[in-house]
This record gives structure tokens, sequence and C-alpha cells, in this order.
């Protein structure tokens, strides 16, 4: 049985009265692929911000691996192994792709430190194992800022993971990409299960059939609802909440 990887108790917060997140609890495991489904505004993103700092919760707890990070430091929690994937790619375009991995593997905080210091091996080797898993080997030489769209995606991506942040949070992923960009982030996202841990909140729902293990769907801030696509689905409550009459697209 796997372990929890991430315990989230009764978490919450409220804006001026509003509460964008309100007393949400899940357990993802070790190695699980979690799908966040729900409306706009239903309070995912917040949900990720409190998850990984960037907002400080006012009710409830959140563990990793059974060590409590509520309202931890932004960089404190990056660095007990929470990763996360905003919408718009946090990279160093003027550095070439394979530089942006190096100064990702490198422990020491100064980016040209890191690039004169040269990396051990096991980072080398993490490294190699990005570059093939985000298939970017043909532009490892290319300047970051100078790559697609998807490309620059695929990039953040892989320097989470040569980070080893054991946790990766992303939010909406496949935003802005072509549909061949959109499968080949499906096909990455899938090699990764088990791997590590994901949380991913989407709103392409072709792409979520690609990926989802087990969906969570939020509403009003709240837990609605949580299963398979099949149970989610079958779900009157999600239907009229957020899927209408169709179903998962």
């Amino acid at each position: 049985m796997r372990k929890p990887a991430l315990t989230i108790d009764g978490l919450g917060v409220s804006f001026g009265g509003f509460k964008a997140v309100d007393g949400f609890t899940t357990v993802v495991n070790d190695g699980e692929l979690r799908v966040v489904l729900g409306p706009n505004g239903a309070g995912k993103t917040t949900m990720m911000d409190l998850i990984s700092g960037k907002t400080a919760a006012t009710e409830g707890k959140v563990y990793l691996y059974g060590q409590e990070i509520t309202n931890k430091p932004e960089h404190e929690i990056a660095r007990a192994g929470i990763g996360r994937k905003f919408q718009i790619p946090s990279i160093f375009r003027d550095l070439r792709v394979r530089e942006n991995l190096e100064v990702a593997a490198a422990r020491e905080t100064s980016v040209f430190r890191n690039l004169r210091l040269g990396l051990r091996k096991e980072e080398r080797d993490r490294i190699e194992e990005v570059i093939d898993l985000t298939r970017l080997g043909d532009v490892l030489d290319t300047r970051a800022g100078d790559l697609s769209h998807g490309q620059m995606q695929w990039l953040e991506l892989g320097m989470l993971i040569v980070q080893d942040a054991r946790v990766i949070l992303l939010d909406e992923p496949t935003a802005g990409m072509t549909q061949a960009e959109t499968l080949k982030t499906s096909r990455i996202i899938n090699e990764l299960k088990g791997k590590h841990t994901l949380i991913v909140v989407e709103h392409d729902m072709a792409f979520v059939r690609e990926i989802a293990e087990r969906i969570t769907v939020m509403h009003m801030g709240k837990l609605l609802a949580e299963g398979s696509i099949a149970q989610i689905e079958a779900d009157a409550a999600v239907r009229e909440a957020y899927l209408g009459s169709g179903g998962i697209h």
C-alpha cells in the first residue's frame, strides 16, 4: 500500500469574509497522479497557493510525508520537496536549455557559481534522464527565451524533476498549447506516474482523459466529489455543478 505523500486536513482561507477554500480535505498517495477539476472560482488555484505557501491558510493543516508544512515560507516548502509549475513558465530565458537544467540540478544557490563548479555524476545523470523524458535533446543549445510555448513548459517541468521535487503541482499545464503539444505533454506526464506525485489542475477534458487516475472535484471552495472518471461522470452533484448532462468530454 502506498503511503500518503500529501495530506490536506480541513484546509481553508478567507478573504474579507469570503471563503475561497473551505474546510478542504484529501490525501494524495506517493506516486499518485491526481487531477483537480472544478468551475472557475471553485478554489483550485487558491488550494495550490495554500499548499505551496504562496497564500497563508486561515484554517487546517498541510502535511508532506507526515511533516507539517502549513504556512511555512515558500522557499522552505520548496526545499522540503514541493515543486510548482505555473501557467507562465518560470525559466532563465537568457540561458540555454541545458544551462537551465544544470542550474536546477545544482545545490548551490548562485546561478553562475553552479555553472562554474560543475555537477556531480548523479546530477548529470538526472539531467540526461530529463532530456530523454522531455525530448528536448535537439534544442539543448537554444536560448530558453527562443523556445516554442510548449518547449518552455516542458523545460520548466524538467527543471522541477531535476530538482527532485517529491510532489509536483501543475496549474493548467496545457494552456495555450497546440493539439500536438498537448498530446506530448500527456505522454510526459504519464511517464512520470509512479515516479513522482503529481497534482494537476486542468480544464482540457480530452487531456484529463489521457492522464487521470483519480479525480478531485472542487465547488465553491469545498470538496464536491472524488473518484475515477467513471465515478465522477456518474455523480449527479458533479453533473449539476460542473459537467453538464454530457459528462467529461
